[in-house]
């Protein structure tokens, strides 16, 4: 098996996982006609060889482009006649490509809809050949859970689902009016983010140095300028010294020395 992901985090989530760029050597910056930095004599063309399964978790976040890539790549490595219109992709490898079109699309740098759908994965030559399998049974939040719980996860996964899909709020042209379930709200209006903290860490005073406290609540927020308020509130309540750590990202070049794109590791 030869697991890879569209994303850093989604990719730690896979056994032996690692981004689709890394593991197929993706060129950071491609368009249309692009391969992969990948010789048929490599390791990698090796391994890909001997693979008989090739998951690929998050695929409709990544450019179709970056497919098409390895579809060409992988008919390089296999000695197959490359061709939109060929009845064989990927080499004849089996690949499972997971995810939902309902979450993050490819990012087009001043792109409307019409151009995120056109660099979608649906939107390649490569869909008419995908079998689509849909997923009903959140099998991960519900096991081991009592019956009252797998009731009230299973309801908020379907208004998860029908928000996602168009059917709350009535017929609407792209906007409407959706509302809030009662025990999702937090009625307090005069500090919105001091009462969310409250409620996801309550007692946090007491239980700022358990770590298990901490990992099971997390909040979410859509913009990074709302995560930077809220991290400065909760740090504010700490007591001691605060210490910030720095990571750095380079990029290197690839081995190729005519290519004149580069990867990140």
């Amino acid at each position: 098996m030869f697991p890879a992901a569209s994303s850093g985090i989604a990719s730690l989530l896979l056994d032996g996982g690692r981004t689709a760029h890394s593991r197929f050597d993706i060129p950071l910056n491609i368009n249309e006609g692009f391969v992969c930095h990948i010789k048929p004599d490599d390791d990698v063309a090796k391994l890909l060889q001997q693979t008989k399964l090739i998951i690929w978790d998050e695929a409709p976040m990544v450019h179709k482009h970056a497919f098409e890539a390895l579809d060409r790549t992988m008919h390089d490595i296999f000695n197959i006649s490359n061709s939109c219109g060929s009845d064989v992709l990927f080499g004849g490898k089996v690949i499972v490509f997971g995810g939902d079109f309902i979450q993050i699309l490819p990012v087009v740098p001043n792109g409307g809809r019409q151009e995120i759908v056109n660099a979608s994965l649906c939107s390649s030559y490569l869909w008419r050949k995908c079998k689509l399998l849909s997923l009903t049974r959140n099998m991960r939040l519900t096991v081991g859970r009592p019956t009252f719980e797998v009731e009230e996860v299973n309801n908020f996964a379907k208004w998860l689902l029908d928000v996602g899909e168009g059917n709350v709020g009535g017929s609407n042209d792209g906007e409407a009016t959706i509302g809030i379930p009662p025990d999702l709200l937090i009625d307090s209006t005069s500090d919105t983010i001091s009462s969310l903290i409250d409620f996801v860490y309550p007692s946090i005073m007491e239980n700022y140095n358990d770590r298990n406290y901490f990992s099971n609540r997390a909040i979410l927020a859509p913009k990074n300028g709302v995560v930077h308020e809220i991290n400065d509130k909760l740090l504010a309540l700490f007591p001691g010294e605060e210490k910030e750590y720095l990571s750095s990202n380079s990029l290197c070049p690839t081995e190729d020395a005519n290519a004149d794109q580069q990867k990140i590791y």
